[in-house]
């Protein structure tokens, strides 16, 4: 009879479907760890730099808040709420089209700009640390396989159903 701490080590799935799901959530919370020590270190959380890191790719132009919505990593159910805390630290700066009322664009400031190339460096290391471990023939074959994973639930028209590849 295996011992109590063999039966614990043992995993058991109904399929391995949901293995694979359950190891895709372990390994997100795993690199999610090193990324929120990171982040908490500039008082951030991930959305707050992935908005950020949107802004400055538009710079100097400014990004609708839907747009920003639409292109975030991961959803933000109140996107209003995360770029308040932005504009609070001076990040970010918004305004109220004049032809449309109800269309809020966003802007980075030059905070903003400083702070993400305070972080370019720090971030390179995490992502290091999350997957320097692969080979390059290893991050394209992942890479492959989660866009496989996860096209039949992106939205058609959405920016990630056609990612830009990376560079």
């Amino acid at each position: 009879m295996p011992s109590s701490s063999a039966r614990r080590r043992q995993r058991t799935f109904d399929s391995p479907r949901q293995e694979a799901y359950l190891n895709l959530w372990r390994t997100y919370d795993r690199l999610r760890a090193l990324e929120d020590q990171l982040f908490s270190k500039f008082d951030l959380t991930a959305q707050q730099y992935n908005a950020l890191r949107l802004l400055r790719g538009q710079h100097p132009s400014p990004l609708a808040t839907l747009t920003i919505a639409q292109r975030l990593v991961s959803r933000a159910p109140d996107i209003t709420r995360l770029l308040d805390k932005l504009e609070e630290r001076g990040l970010i700066a918004r305004e109220r089209r004049s032809k449309n009322r109800r269309v809020v664009e966003v802007s980075i400031t030059p905070v903003g700009l400083e702070l993400l190339s305070e972080l370019d460096v720090p971030v390179r290391r995490c992502h290091e640390r999350q997957l320097g471990h692969l080979s390059s023939e290893q991050l394209l074959q992942l890479i492959d396989l989660l866009k496989t994973a996860r096209q039949p639930h992106e939205e058609a028209d959405g920016i990630w159903s056609h990612p830009q590849p990376a560079g």
